[in-house]
């Protein structure tokens, strides 16, 4: 099928087209500064660490608002340089606001994975053991007793667990230290809280030491593995801004394969699941992962009962760079994601999923796809639900996104129009405008 469906003025004269290459930087220069203005901060200007969120900017600004710690008093503000201070800072008592500085990067694993195992663990004892030739494919291993090889890899990940989680309070403020901020192998656990801010933090993504071989999951069994580098589960009024997100020093790419299947160390970068609800996540970078943003996290009734009228999110100007999926991957919510900028790699599979009952909202968003690989895959459909996308570009060009997946899979057409529109928003970009500003301000140490 003709490409001429998916973009509806690509084919304009040649003159037009020129004149709108040739206007194209001043047009962008000058939405920078505009940009700029609209970026947050207008509480207490100064100190990046006293800003909230503004009024209107995304879902978090609904109703009271997002504040985090910015009224703290100077006995609740901690600067904090590892990981033990880090959390004991978390912990002191009380719900008044705080304020907690992060000051060069925190390793939640310094001592590596060995600081966790339980003795008697041995991992090619378990390679061993389960290994399809002599496990099998039809038994999982939930009942293992604990002096089992699984039993002991059970209590090592009980282990990390305990290790590398960190409970967010509500009325918290954490914000990284100038440009080199960031939590390294940790899991920020945003869980059951109201007004939470969260910026300026570099995240390298939390490596399970010990994944779990599940021989059932799927044809050929899979590794499972836990530990996203955030976690909003059933908080209200959650900030994310300007914050990295990574694999570092441990993608996907350098992780040995066992049974036939990757050995899976990494689960998501950031989980908005259990009812959680009003997020904003603007200017982030997200980048070098698989399994990204998940937003709901079951199809199940049990789920649904929680998750119905909430895990309303917002996205904007952030960076997706060379991810796999779930950019985000939708249930449920009321999510709105306009002015980002999506540059795929060879591994892109899909950007936004769209799952059961999820009411996304796409536009004047910008993506930069490599060679070969088609407009159709920015859109997957799980469930059926419908999708509002206008105003997006791919590699320079207007496209209807939805008539592009609608085209290549005729058996599984998306419906058009979410039934609902979004009023809390920034300053919109006109997407030609968004690569260049959301390219030089999005991520980790580019707060102003």
């Amino acid at each position: 099928m003709s490409t001429s469906r998916w973009h509806g003025h690509a084919s304009t004269r040649a003159g037009r087209r020129t004149a709108a290459v040739v206007g194209c930087t001043a047009l962008v220069l000058s939405l920078t500064a505009a940009a700029a203005q609209a970026r947050p901060g207008h509480h207490h200007p100064r100190d990046t660490a006293r800003q909230t969120l503004p009024a209107g900017d995304g879902w978090a600004s609904h109703g009271t608002g997002t504040t985090g710690g910015a009224d703290a008093d100077r006995d609740r503000v901690f600067t904090v340089s590892t990981w033990a201070e880090f959390r004991a800072a978390l912990a002191v008592e009380g719900t008044a606001p705080r304020i907690v500085k992060v000051r060069g990067t925190i390793d939640a694993v310094s001592e590596g994975c060995e600081a966790f195992a339980e003795p008697g663990y041995d991992f090619d004892a378990y390679l061993e053991k389960y290994s399809p030739e002599n496990w099998g494919r039809e038994t999982d291993l939930s009942d293992e007793p604990d002096d089992s090889p699984e039993g002991l890899r059970r209590a090592s990940a009980a282990r990390q667990d305990r290790s590398i989680k960190a409970n967010v309070p509500a009325n918290t403020t954490i914000i990284g230290v100038g440009r080199n901020a960031g939590l390294k192998g940790a899991s920020l656990q945003i869980k059951d809280v109201d007004n939470v801010i969260v910026r300026n933090l570099t995240f390298e993504s939390p490596v399970d030491c010990f994944p779990q071989w599940d021989p059932t999951d799927g044809d050929k069994g899979n590794w499972n593995s836990e530990y996203d580098s955030a976690v909003v589960h059933g908080s209200t009024h959650v900030w994310l801004d300007h914050n990295t997100f990574t694999d570092g020093e441990h993608p996907d790419s350098a992780a040995p394969t066992h049974f036939g299947m990757l050995y899976q160390q990494h689960d998501g970068q950031l989980d908005i699941v259990k009812g959680a609800d009003y997020v904003t996540a603007s200017w982030n970078v997200f980048t070098e992962h698989d399994k990204t943003i998940l937003i709901g996290n079951s199809d199940s009734e049990s789920t649904a009962a929680v998750d119905r009228g909430h895990l309303r999110t917002t996205f904007h100007h952030n960076l997706f760079k060379n991810l796999v999926e779930r950019a985000p991957r939708v249930r449920f919510g009321q999510v709105d994601v306009y002015n980002n900028h999506f540059v795929a790699g060879a591994d892109h599979s899909y950007s936004f999923g769209i799952g059961k009952e999820s009411q996304l909202v796409a536009e004047h968003n910008a993506f930069t796809l490599p060679d070969g690989v088609s407009p159709a895959k920015v859109l997957k459909k799980w469930s059926e639900a419908p999708v509002t996308a206008g105003h997006n570009r791919v590699d320079g060009r207007t496209v209807d996104l939805i008539a592009a997946h609608n085209a290549e899979n005729p058996a599984t057409p998306l419906r058009s129009g979410a039934g609902w529109t979004p009023t809390l928003r920034t300053e919109v970009l006109p997407a030609r405008a968004v690569p260049f500003v959301v390219d030089r301000g999005a991520g980790a140490g580019r707060l102003r």
